[in-house]
């Protein structure tokens, strides 16, 4: 064999080797297609999440009308310890004028007697006329809750009573009983208003 023919057989066999099948090679549009996807949540995810959003907003409308009725309820509060207040303030200042105004008629009816003390001799008939005052005063107390203490061999009650003294009993079942008040003790419905000032058998 001469040496150009030697020469093109090493020639046509490097070009084989260089020869390189371009169908096999992947294009651009290939290449984007064997890309994955991008990652998606599942469905049921996306449900819990959505979920989670409407209970969070759920439970800050709940919190915006709880706020809501705090603050309404403290205004409320405010103006009804004003109120109050205010209301407290005209009992103390005018609630003693009933009562004033019921005791008027009694000192009427003590002027009436001086004067008739002034220009009568007679005894009785101013004597008459005193009781009529005193037991008219009694009843108007009574009618605003006001009562006499019963003391008189009544119990000890340190509670109620004020012993000023103490005597012997002359008596077995005297003992530890009131025998003699000095000064009567009253009650506004049923508190104790005056003790009584009482001597105590022993």
């Amino acid at each position: 064999m001469s040496k150009k023919t030697k020469e093109k057989q090493s020639q046509d066999t490097e070009n084989k080797d260089i020869n390189i099948d371009i169908t096999d090679t992947p294009t651009a549009e290939g290449a984007e297609q064997d890309m994955e996807p991008a990652e998606e949540l599942p469905v049921e995810e996306m449900d819990e999440t959505a979920k989670l959003t409407a209970e969070v907003d759920d439970l800050k409308a709940q919190i915006e009308k709880q706020k809501d009725d705090y603050l309404r309820l403290m205004a409320e509060f405010d103006n009804y310890r004003r109120r109050t207040l205010r209301e407290k303030a005209d009992l103390i200042k005018t609630g003693g004028e009933s009562c004033m105004k019921a005791i008027l008629p009694v000192i009427d009816d003590f002027e009436r007697a001086m004067q008739a003390m002034a220009n009568s001799n007679d005894v009785e008939a101013l004597k008459t006329g005193v009781e009529l005052i005193y037991n008219k005063f009694r009843a108007y107390l009574e009618q605003n809750g006001v009562k006499e203490m019963e003391t008189i061999g009544v119990e000890f009650d340190a509670d109620k009573h004020e012993a000023i003294a103490q005597i012997p009993a002359f008596e077995p079942e005297q003992k530890g009983k009131i025998i003699d008040c000095t000064q009567k003790g009253y009650t506004l419905n049923d508190v104790v208003i005056r003790f009584p000032k009482v001597v105590v058998a022993q």
